[in-house]
């Protein structure tokens, strides 16, 4: 295909343009702007155009703060201007074809930060393989999670139902068949599609998901959202309803949202340290339920469920700020003794690492306390309800950066998922020269998940525990670690 690829959607006609031998088709709107009338209101369909649309370039982000410079090495932000915000890009290796199977990616960023217009979600490699790759933004910080106990509630999660049924009316046209849907995501990605399992409107829209390095346990109550609200209102001197939120310039209700999250990540209290006061809360409506809860009740049986985490997931936190060589005694204590664990945690942690620094002691209970149990967590409630299929896996690849010092960290699987080993926007991250076998198994398996519903390997049960470790290989273990995963049981 060496013209300029044309496909007829709902709304109009769009002409895309072709990325490394498979048809992109970028920026298209899923919903109206969320601005004028529609700000902080559930999405509402995008608006007809006349002729034919380019889709060649992203479309604008969601409004966000953008001077972390801290993060911006090795997470670069994508800001473009621009009212249209909500909205998707396609890769697809046919047009004209039919019934292929579709990868919907939800990005990560603490609910605050992120866009599906990152250079690393390209989805060349996705469709190259015969996958349709679909990436999508959705609001963020206040505009998207703000909950204020009005009737209205997890916006940023409404967008993310309004992109799938997107997907569900116009797939087609891109070769993809709407009933072989996969979702997936990382961080607050993973959090959101577990998020969506529960959610009674989301039935339906996928078969499948997978779920990286993020599961249920950032989920707000009501009380404990609307109390960020307050709290968000207060610093920007104005009264805690819709209106007067509405009110304040987008730029300066993002400074404010990035501010209250930073309050919150450097709380002397470590129990806070999983929160975030952005994220989708129990509002009774669009989420009735806690989604650990809906999923032992039955809610998302029957989806096909893919859960990983990676091996040293929070020394992104660690590693990069210096904090890993500061950790003593006294602050490894606190961080333990806030999650209710049992005396001798501390030594039974350290017996299993000899030599192990406090701060290298520090990442392995945090990995467990914020990322592995609740992934474990949510794999057994689906498994109480979910007769679809359950699979674990841990990514055990490490980073050569900061030294080698930073392991399987936080997002550093991303590259190999995608295939994208070449995107020098990642080589922070990962290092200038990742191995190409850790990308095609990785890669692979997720391609063999989103086609056939199996990644290659057993089954996740409570009898076995089986578990897939990723790296340059697949090696399939019994509960791995499972002496601390027991410590964690009716604590986490």
């Amino acid at each position: 295909m060496d013209s300029a690829p044309e496909v007829q959607v709902a709304s109009g006609r769009l002409r895309g343009r072709m990325d490394r031998g498979v048809a992109a088709f970028l920026g298209i709107p899923y919903a109206a702007a969320p601005f004028g009338a529609h700000r902080m209101r559930p999405p509402e369909p995008p608006v007809r155009w006349e002729g034919e649309r380019s889709a060649i370039d992203y479309g604008p982000t969601c409004p966000k703060e953008n001077d972390d410079q801290e993060s911006a090495a090795l997470f670069p932000e994508v800001v473009i201007p621009g009212e249209e915000c909500l909205n998707l890009n396609v890769w697809t290796p046919d047009p004209g074809g039919s019934g292929l199977p579709v990868l919907v990616w939800i990005h990560g960023g603490m609910f605050t930060k992120g866009s599906g217009s990152v250079a690393g979600y390209r989805g060349i490699s996705f469709a190259r393989d015969g996958v349709v790759c679909v990436t999508i933004n959705y609001r963020l910080g206040a505009e998207g999670f703000l909950h204020l106990d009005d009737g209205t509630a997890n916006l940023g999660s409404l967008d993310q139902i309004a992109a799938l049924e997107w997907v569900q009316g116009n797939i087609a046209a891109f070769g993809g068949d709407p009933a072989r849907v996969t979702i997936a995501g990382q961080s607050a990605g993973a959090m959101s599609i577990v998020t969506l399992m529960a959610m009674p409107r989301a039935q339906g829209l996928f078969r499948q998901a997978i779920t990286q390095s993020g599961s249920a346990a950032q989920t707000l109550t009501a009380e404990s959202a609307a109390g960020v609200a307050s709290r968000l209102a207060e610093s920007l001197g104005i009264v805690p309803t819709r209106e007067a939120f509405s009110e304040v310039p987008v730029e300066r209700l993002a400074r404010a949202s990035s501010a209250l999250l930073r309050e919150v990540q450097t709380a002397s209290d470590p129990a806070k340290w999983d929160s975030l006061p952005f994220a989708p809360a129990v509002d009774g409506d669009i989420l009735p339920d806690h989604p650990l809860d809906a999923l032992k009740m039955g809610a998302g049986g029957g989806v096909r469920l893919l859960a990983g985490w990676n091996r040293d997931d929070t020394r992104i936190g660690l590693v990069p700020t210096g904090m890993i060589d500061v950790v003593d005694e006294p602050l490894l204590s606190a961080v333990v003794n806030a999650y209710g664990a049992p005396d001798g945690t501390v030594e039974r942690y350290r017996a299993a690492r000899p030599g192990a620094s406090n701060g290298d002691l520090l990442a392995a209970v945090t990995t467990d306390c914020f990322i592995r149990i609740p992934a474990i967590r949510v794999a057994e409630a689906h498994l109480e309800a979910g007769e679809a299929g359950t699979w674990m896996y841990r990514f055990d690849h490490e980073s050569p950066s900061f030294g080698g010092r930073l392991g399987a960290a936080h997002a550093v699987e991303i590259p190999y998922v995608f295939d994208l080993l070449d995107e020098e926007s990642s080589h922070a991250l990962i290092g200038g020269e990742p191995p190409q076998v850790v990308a095609d198994t990785t890669h692979g398996a997720w391609v063999r998940f989103v086609t056939d519903g199996d990644p290659g390997w057993p089954r996740y049960s409570l009898a076995d525990r089986s578990t897939a470790l990723i790296d340059e290989e697949i090696t399939v273990v019994g509960d791995p670690d499972g002496a601390e995963r027991e410590i964690w049981v009716g604590r986490l």
